[in-house]
């Protein structure tokens, strides 16, 4: 409240003093948490276009270890309905060349998950219990690899902090049913002029202090949208890190939709020609 409207409201009659107080406590906190609410569906609705390719590296780092590099392509469709598909697949080194993961998000906020493990043959099903097993040794669990609507979850504005030199918007995200999430709360940096989150801070159930961390590095402008070309996910127990860098991104290809599913994730030779 500024300078000149405390005086106003000060100066004014008792009962008028007693109507804004209580107007207060009823009206303000349902703008702020209608404007939370806002916040998150603009981060959601955020332009990424039709569909994506992208292919870069999964880079895993550990205190007293060479860096292991993993080479990986990515397909993503939003199909109609308001379903979302995801394809991930691991192109080098040998010993995960062809492991592939096919997730396939549902408007009702629910996801399927397939794993294709080369040395097995087979495509086998996440169970939803595994939100938060670690993919493939990385620092990304599997609910990290889920879209998340923003209806999921309960939202409130903490303020304004600098974040990657930007003044970002703080935004408090809370599951609206505990069980649905390995997180009891995440809480994110968020670029007002662009929507794109710069830092997202993860509590896990029964836990006062964050354990993992992600911060975006960088971006870039392509094809009318914003890429994140690099970015990390941090283990603050161990000091573990998976850095994922894209170094191609091609959008709104026309995949179709016969890639998103368990054959096309069991046969690879299937979208050899989508790659970029």
């Amino acid at each position: 409240m500024n300078q000149q409207n405390f005086s106003q409201r000060f100066f004014a009659p008792v009962i008028a003093i007693l109507f804004v107080m209580w107007g207060g406590f009823i009206f303000i906190p349902s703008v702020m948490a209608d404007d939370a609410s806002s916040l998150a569906q603009k981060v959601y609705d955020r332009p990424t276009g039709r569909d994506l390719t992208t292919l870069g590296r999964m880079v895993l780092t550990e205190k007293g270890h060479a860096p292991r590099i993993r080479e990986i392509v990515t397909y993503r469709l939003d199909k109609s309905g308001g379903e979302t598909a995801n394809l991930i697949r691991f192109l080098d080194p040998e010993d995960i060349a062809g492991t592939g993961l096919l997730s396939i998000d549902k408007p009702d906020g629910s996801t399927d998950q397939w794993l294709y493990l080369p040395a097995l043959d087979r495509v086998r099903r996440v169970s939803s219990d595994r939100k938060g097993g670690r993919f493939v040794g990385s620092d990304l669990y599997f609910e990290d690899l889920q879209e998340r609507k923003p209806s999921e979850d309960h939202h409130r504005l903490l303020g304004k902090q600098t974040e990657n030199g930007i003044l970002c918007d703080v935004l408090e995200s809370v599951p609206t049913d505990p069980k649905d999430s390995t997180y009891s709360r995440r809480i994110s940096w968020i670029d007002p002029a662009t929507a794109i989150p710069q830092r997202v801070d993860y509590f896990e159930k029964g836990h006062s202090t964050p354990s993992k961390r992600w911060l975006l590095r960088s971006k870039k402008r392509n094809q009318g949208y914003w890429t994140l070309t690099d970015s990390r996910m941090i283990d603050l127990d161990s000091g573990h890190e998976t850095r994922m860098v894209v170094d191609t991104a091609l959008y709104d290809q026309k995949l179709p939709d016969k890639l998103f599913t368990s054959q096309a994730l069991a046969d690879e030779s299937l979208e050899s020609e989508y790659r970029p």
